[in-house]
């Protein structure tokens, strides 16, 4: 029998449950995602630092753990919540099931839960802390507390990598806690890809004269990356930029917009997405709780809205080159409708260098 759990939030409701993870305990922001797939891709997006995730799909674990699908080389969530989570897993790939790779993380997990109720308590309240437990928590002091905080540099990589692959041009991707099918998009269409830490000084990317900038998504408040938002300004309007989920945030803070937290976020593999251009509706794959503020954007054009609140979802930035979204392009897993993006970047990049070169 898997031990007794306790998860608490920070409104002092108590769930019961069975553990399947690491036996350790642990606090962290409770946030829900809605996808009905890709819960390996979600347990090792470095956007999740800080967090306890809930699954709102009732059974997770049925295609088991296989490596070659994982985003990143560790599990970054602070706990992990699911209704039913499946023992006997049936895939070819499969190598581990969810509950043998938790612990193999030290990731404590919780099953046999409400998720549904859980993720309506948190729809209607907004986001707010958990602390999971193996004995009914009596001081709430800590759980209150509670904040993430130096996410990013809790997440980038500490050295500059680069691709073995020897593209016709090369992209420089600043890693703030990057999924890896950002990369593979990249040399896909024939980049060599330098991926560099979030403190990289913009100095440096110029001295290694790339072709165009990535910024990727990544977790926490954006507003706290005061220094990496004035390392950002530096490359501004030198090279095409593109900025995805938190670089489409850090993007927008550099150029004089603002930020802020959104209720809940949006997490999950289904959120439409209108092009105001084009009037088409896009379901894109996405994982953020904060958004840019589209009254701020003075130097920008606003691209894209969410349809469902109107909220910010891409901006273009023509007179500098650049432009950034607040979903996933890359979308793995999740539908693969906004993957003409990365088309649209790689034009931008090998236009500029084609005029680089006549001048």
């Amino acid at each position: 029998m898997d031990k007794k759990v306790f998860l608490t939030l920070e409104n002092g409701r108590v769930f019961e449950g069975r553990s399947f993870g690491a036996e350790r305990e642990s606090i962290g922001e409770l946030v829900f995602t809605t996808g009905m797939t890709g819960y390996l891709e979600t347990l090792t997006d470095p956007s999740y630092f800080g967090q306890i995730v809930l699954q709102t799909f009732p059974l997770i674990g049925n295609y088991g753990v296989i490596p070659e699908d994982l985003e990143s080389g560790k599990c970054r969530a602070s706990g992990y919540i699911v209704r039913e989570r499946c023992e006997f897993p049936s895939n070819f790939r499969c190598q581990m099931t969810i509950g043998e790779y938790l612990k193999l993380e030290n990731i404590p997990a919780v099953y046999g839960v409400d998720t549904r109720e859980i993720a309506k308590i948190v729809r209607e309240a907004g986001v707010m802390n958990a602390a999971i437990t193996f004995q009914p928590l009596t001081d709430f002091g800590k759980l209150r507390s509670y904040r993430v905080k130096n996410a990013v540099l809790s997440v980038t990589p500490d050295e500059v990598s680069v691709s073995d692959e020897k593209g016709d041009c090369t992209v420089v991707l600043y890693d703030f806690g990057s999924k890896r099918n950002i990369e593979r998009e990249l040399l896909r269409r024939g980049c060599r890809v330098i991926t560099v830490p979030a403190t990289y000084p913009a100095e440096e990317v110029l001295r290694r004269k790339p072709d165009g900038v990535m910024l990727s998504n990544g977790p926490g408040d954006p507003s706290e990356n005061v220094e990496i938002v004035k390392n950002i300004r530096r490359l501004i309007g030198k090279l095409p930029i593109f900025g995805i989920c938190l670089g489409h945030q850090l993007f927008a803070l550099a150029m004089g917009g603002e930020t802020r937290k959104m209720k809940y976020g949006h997490r999950g593999a289904n959120q439409p997405v209108k092009d105001l251009a084009t009037g088409k509706v896009y379901i894109t794959s996405q994982n953020h709780g904060y958004e840019v503020v589209s009254e701020s954007l003075a130097a920008g054009r606003l691209s894209f809205i969410n349809c469902n609140d109107g909220t910010c979802e891409g901006v273009d930035y023509p007179s500098v080159n650049a432009f950034t979204v607040q979903f996933h392009p890359e979308a793995c897993g999740g539908p693969l409708d906004a993957n003409f993006l990365f088309d649209r970047f790689i034009g931008a990049v090998r236009a500029a260098k084609g005029e680089a070169k006549c001048r």
